[in-house]
Parts: C-alpha cells; structure tokens; sequence
C-alpha cells in the first residue's frame, strides 16, 4: 500500500517514524510520502487559501492549489497500478469507525487531505469523487467535536489501517480481540497482568482458572458489562448485563 499526505504542516507526522508504524514502514509492508501543499501555492508567500464566497469568518483552502497538488500524486502511481482512494477529514463527514479500517486495508493507495481554516473548497471533493483515474472520496470525521486540522485526525486513521495489515502486529491475534472486532461489535473486555492481587483487588478467579470455555466465557460477559456502560449505543439485541 501506498500513503500520500498532503498538510501544511508536514512535521506533524514525525510519529509515523516510531513504534509499530514506523517498524511496518522500514520494513516496507507499506510505504508513507509526506508533501508540504505550499510546494504548491501561489505567489511569494505560497498561498493556498482565500477569502470564502458568501462571507463569513475565516479562509477556505483553494480549489486550484489542492486540484494542482493531487493532479501531481496521482501521477506518481501512473501508469495507474491502483487508483488513489482520496481521504478529506472534516467535521461534516461520515464517523470513521473500525469497519472502515478493515475496508481501507483492501485499498493498494490511499491519499489523505488535511484540511486547515474553514475547510478545503467543496469542489473539490466533488470533482474527485468523480474522477476516472480516482477510486472515490471519502468525507471522514473522527467524531462529534472539531479540531484545528486534519492532521490529527490523519495519523489516527492511518495507524487504525495500517495495524491491521499482515506483518504489522507481533501477534497477528491481538486484532482479532480488539474493540468492535469482538463478534457483536462490542468493547474489549478487562485486562489484566501479574501479580493477581494489588492494592487488595484480585484478578477474577475464571482468568486463574486454567479452563479456557470458562476464560472465554467469562471475557464475552465482561465485554457485554463494559460496553452496556460505557457504549450502550452498540449493544443492540445483545443482553444488558
């Protein structure tokens, strides 16, 4: 897989440099380009936003300087080897969740626009999405709050996808019970590690027990507890607990 990020602020993805991204990435299971967009911008002081039509508060990004820039990504791939899936973070979008991770997996490039100001001209999105040479845009939010950019919200989805690419984890195994992977699309359960007493709490006797129906019975149940508390929005027909 191929990732292209195109921000203003280009330093802020020195994290994909560390932990298990960064691993994945010097071991080439995927690979991540970094483009500052006012390579592309106008005039002296390289701009790449203006005033918005209608008035209002703020600047939108240009049409013409982001239109210019992912002209320029997609041809790095060219002769098309996979057309880009392009990824605009904003508020206004659809909630990413942990389905639209696994789906990302499938795509072989995947171009993230970070946004700044008031947003990136709307046009833009909608000419894309439309693109012969593109696989689609997908509109994406983290969730119901806004940031200053999408940078944030950039490096969040790329270590949700790219953890799930074989090779990426120690143990392949660990995503299986992650968090709306569990069957029922429900919150992992508690954790624990040694020792089994601390600070007079004990770690439940099932997980001692050595018998592994009653382990994974007691994990279903306890993730059915947290997520009727924390997430009720997900238990749908499963029993409260």
């Amino acid at each position: 897989m191929r990732i292209d990020i195109l921000t203003v602020f280009p330093d802020y993805f020195a994290p994909l440099d560390l932990s298990l991204v960064g691993k994945a990435r010097k071991d080439h299971i995927f690979e991540v380009h970094v483009h500052d967009l006012r390579h592309w911008g106008v005039g002296a002081h390289k701009q790449v936003d203006d005033t918005p039509y209608g008035g209002g508060p703020g600047m939108v990004m240009s049409a013409d300087v982001w239109g210019t820039a992912l002209d320029s990504i997609q041809r790095v791939d060219a002769p098309l080897v996979h057309k880009p899936l392009l990824v605009i973070p904003t508020p206004s979008g659809i909630v990413f969740n942990q389905s639209t991770a696994a789906d990302w997996t499938a795509q072989g490039h995947l171009v993230f626009a970070c946004g700044r100001y008031e947003g990136i001209d709307s046009r833009v999105a909608v000419h894309y999405s439309d693109h012969p040479d593109w696989a689609g845009v997908s509109e994406i939010s983290l969730g119901d709050y806004v940031l200053a950019g999408g940078e944030v919200a950039v490096l969040a989805m790329i270590e949700a996808v790219t953890r799930l690419m074989p090779g990426v984890l120690g143990n392949p195994g660990s995503a299986v019970d992650d968090s709306f992977s569990i069957p029922g699309g429900l919150v992992e359960g508690s954790v624990f590690t040694k020792p089994p007493l601390w600070r007079d709490l004990e770690v439940p006797a099932p997980l001692l027990s050595g018998n592994h129906a009653l382990i994974a019975q007691w994990r279903a149940a306890d993730s059915a507890r947290r997520t009727s508390i924390n997430r009720p929005d997900l238990m749908g027909d499963s029993p409260q607990v």
